[in-house]
């Protein structure tokens, strides 16, 4: 591995319980003081500090802040849910409700801290582990957006696989996007807008 992608690698992977539980609280910690005092002056000294661990103990699991917010962004993808859009009606008619279960749950994701997403966006080294999350997301969205679009009657598209590939990236540039600044556009705007010009394009509207 190079240098410069093994200095992003965490140091030690859990292997036990109480070794899984201290990096929680690093993370979470990490969270709450990069939100609090943004990620120039959230330091690993801050980290260890609200995380009641001593910066040794720190440095057995994360070598600086860069691994440690590179590490927070593979947990925010992982805990990435797709639960309305797993419920939808495929029925003649419901094209427009089961874009809009997929929207919503790309919104519900984003929705929790605003400010420590847009450091996530604009500070986040591409670790090794982050590049792997990031592909496992799109691979799995993909599937399940071709899954849903073959099954319903109304989508008139011909090559599914890239039009889940261009929904998925459209969604998820424009949430990052809207959730990280929520002072720009309001959000139900957004959605609407988002969701209607989607629904167009799978309809094969012209």
């Amino acid at each position: 591995m190079p240098p410069a992608a093994r200095r992003l690698q965490p140091r030690r992977e859990p292997r036990q319980v109480r070794a899984e539980l201290t990096r929680e609280r690093i993370l979470t910690a990490a969270a709450h003081v990069f939100t609090e005092y943004g990620y120039a002056a959230g330091t690993t000294n801050r980290i260890a500090e609200r995380a009641r661990i001593s910066i040794g103990s720190l440095y057995q699991y994360f070598p600086n802040k860069d691994a440690i917010l590179a590490q927070l962004l593979v947990r925010h993808i992982d805990r990435g849910t797709w639960t309305q859009a797993d419920r939808v009606d495929l029925a003649p008619g419901s094209l427009r409700a089961m874009v809009h279960a997929m929207v919503r749950d790309a919104i519900d994701n984003h929705s929790d801290d605003p400010q420590l997403l847009r450091i996530m966006i604009e500070q986040a080294p591409f670790s090794p582990d982050l590049l792997d999350a990031i592909n496992r997301h799109g691979e799995t969205r993909t599937a399940q957006i071709r899954d849903l679009l073959g099954r319903h009657p109304d989508v008139g598209v011909r090559d599914l696989t890239t039009a889940a590939e261009l929904i998925l990236f459209t969604v998820e540039m424009n949430t990052h996007k809207l959730m990280a600044d929520p002072r720009g556009i309001p959000v139900d705007t957004v959605e609407t807008e988002l969701v209607d010009m989607i629904t167009r394009y799978l309809r094969g509207d012209r």
